[in-house]
């Protein structure tokens, strides 16, 4: 199979490209790309493409069909920057992939402004969640979004006015790199307008009002940044839990038993590429899960309805496992631990004396860490002030050193 070239093309489109990607573009026999992307390049004697929707289903046919021929794909600013060309590297392997970049309007957002760029946390709402923003929102951070339409300021807005960050100075950018670029700034609480062009970024400064209550990203969140029913591993033990729980970028977990899926999403919190599935029994529960991933801002956690271990069939391998409760299930443990990748952690903990017979037996067989925490909180008590203990929790926890 011959080699693809996917030619980044700014707003200021021809005239804006480098001559290799002018002679890419030139020496072309299909052009690929979105109508927009085609517009930009003048004709040539190329059979020019446009993106089907939905593309992904499409594109290896697309890219079979014309195999042997000399293919140009065309892509907005940097092709590797949320672009087509990290799909085709993902798809053709990087040996069949030259990419010839445009800068991105990340690159450009942050000259405009003055920003380092790698002081800046970029989300992007092309064909994501805008949930994804909530994780983002912590005072002083500088946010990039990248805008999916017209509406997308509005949409940032209110999200961070809604997260009590009403005063945040920002700016709205259409166009990077065109004739029609154009620069608009504000507050989040002010604004309402629709952006210029759909082509648009928006730069943030996050700025909390006296209202907002910033969430930490290290593990043990407060209780009540979840919605539970009351089962929900609490604050201290979920802290020691996912310690033990170890994310690390790029990695899965399971949370099997999830209740309020509080670990699984402090697990996705830790780092952009973390994933997870909750596994939650009870439909009301899921549905909560599901509300609290979208409000803590990790709105890609995958949930999971059914009884463990059954419901744990065809899930991706984890590399992680974890076990608030049901250890007493039959065939549980051996499920997960069989699961689990080489390296591997399981996380299990226990409340009742039967769970912890449970753990004592599979301690005295694998070994690992078995420790019990206690937790005492200050109450009153009469007109005076005393410590009320919570129930003991037992953790479990022990890496898988062989393979399955």
């Amino acid at each position: 199979m011959a080699a693809i070239t996917v030619v980044g093309v700014g707003a200021d489109g021809w005239d804006g490209l480098a001559a290799g990607s002018r002679r890419a573009v030139q020496d072309a026999e299909v052009l690929m790309g979105g109508r927009r992307q085609l517009g930009l390049v003048p004709p040539s004697a190329a059979e020019r493409v446009a993106w089907p929707s939905p593309l992904l289903p499409a594109l290896p046919e697309l890219i079979r069909a014309h195999d042997g021929r000399r293919v140009c794909v065309l892509a907005s600013g940097d092709p590797m920057f949320y672009g087509i060309g990290s799909t085709l590297v993902r798809l053709l392997g990087p040996g069949r992939v030259e990419v010839l970049p445009h800068p991105s309007s990340l690159s450009l957002a942050c000259a405009r402004l003055g920003w380092p760029v790698e002081g800046v946390e970029v989300v992007s709402l092309v064909g994501r969640p805008p949930a994804a923003l909530n994780a983002a929102v912590q005072p002083g951070r500088r946010l990039v979004v990248l805008g999916a339409d017209r509406g997308s300021p509005a949409l940032v807005a209110a999200l961070l006015t809604a997260r009590g960050h009403g005063p945040s100075p920002m700016t709205v950018l259409c166009d990077l790199g065109g004739p029609g670029e154009s620069v608009e700034r504000g507050t989040a609480e002010a604004w309402t307008a629709p952006a210029a062009s759909a082509l648009n970024v928006i730069a943030v400064e996050c700025a909390p009002g006296p209202g907002a209550e910033p969430l930490a990203r290290v593990p043990g969140l407060p209780d009540s940044a979840f919605e539970h029913d009351g089962q929900l591993t609490k604050r201290e033990v979920r802290a020691v839990s996912l310690s033990r729980l170890a994310p690390l970028p790029g990695e899965l977990l399971w949370d099997v038993g999830a209740g309020a899926g509080s670990v699984a999403v402090e697990w996705m919190r830790a780092h952009p590429s973390c994933a997870a599935v909750a596994i939650e029994s009870r439909a009301a529960r899921a549905a909560a899960i599901r509300r609290n991933a979208d409000a803590l801002g990790v709105p890609a956690l995958r949930v999971a309805e059914g009884e463990a271990p059954a419901a744990l069939e065809g899930l991706p391998a984890p590399d992680a496992v974890f076990v608030g409760g049901g250890a007493t299930a039959p065939g549980l443990l051996e499920t997960c631990w069989a699961a689990l990748r080489p390296g591997g952690r399981l996380v299990v903990n226990a409340v009742t004396l039967e769970s912890e017979a449970v753990l004592a037996r599979w301690y005295g067989r694998l070994g690992g860490d078995l420790v019990r925490l206690s937790v005492q909180r200050a109450s009153p008590v009469g007109g005076f002030t005393g410590w009320r203990a919570a129930m003991p929790v037992t953790v479990w926890s022990v890496t898988r050193k062989d393979a399955p």
